[in-house]
């Protein structure tokens, strides 16, 4: 006779071993672990591009592969763990953003790693050249960070009357690090005043729009990285509230409801990832792949926002936009 409590520690055990047990069962296919610096929240799209490129080069998740989601949810401490548990299934290769990757890196030099970021990968220290990695780590550059004077000059031309240019960045990553001295050498030579602010949570973006209107800003530009791009709805809303026009890095900026966005098209560099996941999966070495260097680039108008704020965007910037959303 099995007493009751004898009957629930059997109980318990079992229950643990039958995840291991329906593992066991399962077909084997490869096991992806997609890791994420920032949350998954408002992402889901960027998961869904990695897809596409696996099912392009043959790899349909449910089907002959698996994927794993992870996010540090913006605590980059956390990376380490994330990063041992899904070694730990194990996992046939990790793709994640330039943080995640670094993580990566740093705990294994056998599993095949997959970037997708806009950070100089080579200065980052995650890859030898761009054209022959030499280690366990490939991937997808997009560049974003330099592209700071471009979307000054575009903001402009929506604000020709600014003098006072608010931006908003993440610190200590050396995308942007670039990002910051690209915008401020772009500034200098329009004779604009740049007033920057330092982002890594909440309260430092509501203590920003702070000192934005102290300052008297005239428009705002939005830094790159995956932190700024997770909270740009909050953004968008403090931005709206003290009527800045702002400028994104990305198109998700403005169909959040930002005014304008230049740069490279995220989805389409998840997608390119997700190409190479499946190649490594064929057989193909990290080592021997160039690190791809995204070439969609998107320039979007929120011709709603706008009208919102009262402006009156030039006809040769609707005639070059690749989107206007009304």
């Amino acid at each position: 006779m099995i007493r009751r409590r004898d009957f629930i520690t059997l109980l318990g055990a079992g229950a643990a071993a039958w995840p291991l047990a329906a593992r066991a069962q399962q077909p084997a296919v490869p096991v992806i672990g997609f890791l994420r610096s920032a949350p998954l929240t408002g992402a889901m799209h960027l998961v869904a591009g990695f897809r596409e490129g696996l099912k392009e080069a043959g790899f349909v998740e449910g089907q002959n592969v698996a994927i794993q989601l992870r996010s540090a949810e913006g605590h980059s401490d956390r990376l380490p763990t994330l990063v041992a548990e899904l070694n730990s299934w194990p996992v046939a290769l990790i793709v994640g953003d330039n943080i995640a990757a670094l993580a990566a890196k740093n705990a294994t030099t056998t599993v095949p790693i997959v970037f997708a970021g806009g950070g100089d990968p080579v200065k980052e220290g995650l890859v030898g050249s761009l054209n022959l990695p030499g280690g366990n780590v490939t991937g997808v550059n997009f560049f974003t960070g330099v592209l700071g004077a471009k979307r000054l000059e575009l903001l402009r031309q929506f604000a020709p009357k600014a003098t006072t240019i608010a931006a908003l960045v993440r610190p200590n990553t050396m995308e942007t690090e670039a990002e910051r001295r690209d915008l401020q050498t772009a500034a200098d030579a329009m004779g604009l005043q740049l007033v920057m602010h330092d982002a890594n949570s909440d309260r430092d973006i509501d203590a920003a729009f702070a000192s934005f209107a102290e300052r008297d800003a005239n428009a705002l530009l939005v830094g790159s990285g995956a932190f700024l791009f997770s909270h740009r709805q909050r953004v968008v809303e403090l931005a709206a509230r003290h009527a800045l026009p702002t400028c994104f890095t990305t198109r998700e900026g403005p169909v959040a409801g930002g005014l304008m966005s230049y740069g490279t098209s995220l989805t389409d560099a998840l997608r390119q990832a997700g190409n190479y996941a499946g190649r490594i999966l064929k057989g193909e070495k990290p080592a021997n792949l160039p690190v791809m260097q995204s070439t969609k680039f998107e320039f979007v108008i929120n011709l709603k926002t706008a009208k919102a704020l009262g402006l009156d965007v030039p006809d040769k910037l609707l005639v070059a936009a690749n989107e206007v959303i009304e």
